[in-house]
C-alpha cells in the first residue's frame, strides 16, 4: 500500500510540473490557448490526485 501512495504522489507531482511547463510555454496565439487550457487541466488533475492521497 505504501508503494501505491508513493507512485500516486509521484504522478501528481509530475502532472503539476508538466501543467506548469505547458502554461509557461504556451504562445500567445489560439494554439497557445489550447496548450494553456491543457496545462490547466493537467495541473488540476495533479492537484486532485495529491489531495486524495492518504
Amino acid at each position: 500500500m505504501v508503494r501505491h501512495r508513493r507512485s500516486r504522489r509521484a504522478l501528481a507531482l509530475f502532472l503539476v510540473v508538466l501543467g506548469g511547463i505547458l502554461m509557461y510555454l504556451a504562445p500567445e496565439m489560439w494554439g497557445g490557448l489550447a496548450v494553456l487550457a491543457l496545462g490547466v487541466v493537467i495541473e488540476l488533475v495533479g492537484i486532485s490526485l495529491e489531495r486524495k492521497a492518504p
